[in-house]
């Protein structure tokens, strides 16, 4: 086996991985706060792109103050969705929230299309492309920013979560509503900060998603491929949204090294459905018990 081949492939996968993990994060971080997969979490990114590429290119500001705009309107959107679409849904079967992000998603996604258009976009390069060379690994450098990135800001939530009172309130939330509110936490409050969050991730991520490659619709369909790991790390599991991230992104970069751009989407999800066989509510997943 050519080992440093080997190396550099796996190498790239857990960069890649970080950006994954990234996304993942905003599934886990509304599945751990509402118990509902945000199907819409893909427009979320697009969107997020579509709205920095309108403040960077037509509007010809400068790169943080795009951004900033974005992370805004993102969080606004995402602050309404809770609002007006799903606290309406409270205490109906999960299967009637779970078909309102999926009717959002293509809301979103028509919208996007009707005011963008179809056509791929080009974002201003934000990431530095300039290969980090160690040794024989060449390791891209939009790959390696993204891995930063994605760990600053996975980094940031976490120490949220941790050590702030509002971060201990959501976990609070998440963990037993009705013991919560009874606690006097605001339920509704803490619940609307997770779907901001969420779309927060979902901005920053479609923006290097889209900057690394190119903007369009379809964009969104970036996020359904991340579904493998988090059902892999566990569905209300920020550490296995990280685990699962990095391990799905290895297994990528050395499918499509040693096998093909062919196998990329088969030998991943193979590997998934055989842990899931073993551990069927994801590594670090909560086991739910059911007493009948």
């Amino acid at each position: 086996m050519d080992w440093p081949l080997f190396l550099e492939f796996s190498l790239v996968g857990l960069l890649s991985g970080g950006l994954l993990a990234l996304i993942a994060l905003g599934f886990v971080l509304v599945y751990k706060g509402t118990r509902v997969i945000n199907f819409a979490m893909g427009e979320f990114m697009m969107l997020g792109a579509y709205v920095y590429w309108t403040c960077a290119v037509p509007l010809e500001l400068p790169w943080w103050a795009a951004l900033a705009i974005t992370l805004a309107a993102i969080g606004l959107l995402a602050a309404a969705v809770e609002r007006f679409v799903l606290r309406p849904l409270a205490g109906q079967p999960v299967i009637s929230i779970v078909m309102a992000t999926i009717g959002l998603a293509a809301v979103l996604h028509g919208a996007a299309e009707g005011i963008w258009g179809g056509q791929n976009l080009a974002l201003p390069e934000l990431l530095p492309r300039k290969p980090l060379i160690l040794g024989e690994l060449l390791l891209p450098g939009q790959v390696l920013w993204s891995f930063a990135l994605a760990v600053a800001l996975i980094a940031a939530f976490t120490a949220y979560f941790r050590l702030s009172k509002g971060g201990v309130a959501m976990r609070a939330a998440a963990s037993d509503p009705v013991t919560a509110y009874a606690m006097g936490i605001d339920v509704r409050r803490t619940q609307r900060l997770t779907w901001v969050f969420a779309g927060v991730t979902g901005a920053v991520a479609g923006i290097i998603v889209a900057s690394m490659t190119s903007l369009s619709p379809s964009l969104g369909a970036v996020a359904l491929g991340v579904l493998a790991v988090i059902i892999l790390g566990g569905l209300d599991s920020v550490a296995g949204a990280i685990v699962g991230g990095l391990a799905v992104g290895w297994l990528e970069a050395v499918t499509v090294g040693y096998f093909g751009g062919q196998a990329r989407d088969v030998v991943p999800y193979l590997v998934v459905l055989a842990i899931l066989m073993v551990r069927p509510y994801g590594v670090f997943g909560t086991r739910d018990i059911e007493r009948l």
